[in-house]
């Protein structure tokens, strides 16, 4: 009986064609990675093909994140490259069609909210082909942000929601959305992380890998870890002189890990600010892998940052975050987690830090479902929503 139900299990697999799940920039791979091993041992095996459009387009940091996070080789890579917002959108779509015709996947699983998000699944839901999107339903409502717009334009017209906490629901309801599209699944980005904690790199080795003193991060006060790259923080010499001179004002107190991003870089090159920053007490990086960036997280005192991501990572690991804007789309990182939205003005930030510092920081805990389990969620429910009799 047992070997006539598992053939039974195995034989829509026969029929059914690959999933087809979409990466495009160093976020996506981090909510990829889980979901496609989740397809690969579900019972029976959902079959997928990998597909690159090539947003992010440093490629030897985009290999390394694929290394450290176990993702195979993309099956498709659509080499797309830098441009502006509708440059890029548009010719991810350009290159994007001819691929979905002539792979004809089951449906399209798109995650998170960049332009890739957006650009593939407006060509998939055009040509019929149903489109499910992992972490729907997050809003900062900030419509300045053109990643509030990908998101709220990519969960209109997807057929499968999968959320990441409670609220999101809410926030989909409210957009007229049916809840029958909807599936709480959790934080597929905690899958990563849990997954990949046991290989973290230590802060030290890091730091001695770019020719850096270790002693930094060795200090009795500890170390914090800093990211910019929004636009609203980072493009004007006005926002980024002002946040810069916080961050040195920050390390005289606590030493910095900078890891910096490339137009970050460049913005404080361009305005004449590279002798803001105190090497001594502020080591700047490059962008980092995931595993060093997980080691740096994971050891430090506090972040400060506009990512969304490192609000969730940060959140998970415990660790107290500050975040340099006036908005969030993930509350739950407020609400439960280690998260504290203290704007760009500085007596904020420097308060911020001075609590966290005085040992009065947030501690949280770690939301519903953020426990290495969501991409196995996501496939079960993947499973039963292509394999049912009405989708043929």
């Amino acid at each position: 009986m047992a070997q006539e139900k598992m053939q039974q299990l195995q034989e829509p697999i026969a029929t059914m064609a690959p999933v087809m799940c979409v990466v495009g920039a160093r976020p996506n791979f981090m909510k990829m990675a889980p979901i496609l091993r989740a397809l690969a041992e579900h019972v029976p095996p959902i079959p997928a093909l990998l597909l690159h459009t090539g947003q992010h387009y440093d490629t030897d940091m985009s290999k390394k994140l694929f290394v450290d996070l176990g993702l195979p080789q993309p099956d498709i890579n659509l080499e797309v490259g830098s441009g502006s917002h509708a440059q890029q959108t548009a010719e991810v779509m350009r290159r994007f069609e001819p691929v979905l015709d002539e792979h004809k996947p089951s449906c399209v699983l798109v995650v998170g909210d960049v332009n890739s998000t957006l650009a593939c699944t407006l060509v998939a839901v055009k040509k019929d082909v149903p489109v499910a999107h992992v972490e729907a339903g997050l809003r900062s409502y900030d419509r300045r942000m053109p990643e509030e717009i990908n998101r709220i334009l990519t969960d209109q017209v997807a057929d499968k929601l999968y959320t990441t906490e409670r609220s999101a629901a809410g926030n989909l309801e409210r957009e007229g959305i049916a809840a029958e599209r909807i599936c709480f699944t959790g934080n597929v980005m905690i899958d990563s992380l849990e997954a990949s904690r046991p290989h973290a790199k230590p802060p030290a080795q890091t730091l001695q890998a770019h020719g850096l003193s270790a002693e930094l991060v060795g200090a009795p006060q500890g170390y914090g870890v800093v990211t910019l790259h929004r636009p609203s923080n980072v493009d004007t010499p006005e926002m980024l002189t002002r946040l810069l001179g916080v961050l040195a004002q920050v390390s005289r107190d606590l030493p910095l890990v900078f890891a910096m991003h490339p137009r970050t870089r460049s913005n404080i090159e361009r305005f004449g600010l590279t002798g803001l920053l105190d090497p001594a007490r502020v080591a700047v990086l490059p962008p980092q892998g995931y595993l060093e960036m997980l080691g740096l997280m994971a050891g430090a005192t506090l972040v400060l940052t506009d990512s969304g991501g490192l609000q969730e990572e940060t959140t998970a690991l415990g660790v107290p975050c500050l975040t340099l804007r006036e908005n969030t789309e993930r509350p739950i990182t407020v609400e439960q987690g280690t998260n504290t939205m203290v704007g760009v003005e500085p007596a904020a930030i420097l308060a911020g830090v001075g609590e966290i510092l005085s040992g009065r920081g947030k501690r949280g805990r770690v939301p519903e479902y953020w426990d290495g389990h969501a991409a196995e969620r996501i496939a079960a429910d993947l499973w039963q929503w292509l394999a049912a009799p009405a989708r043929g």
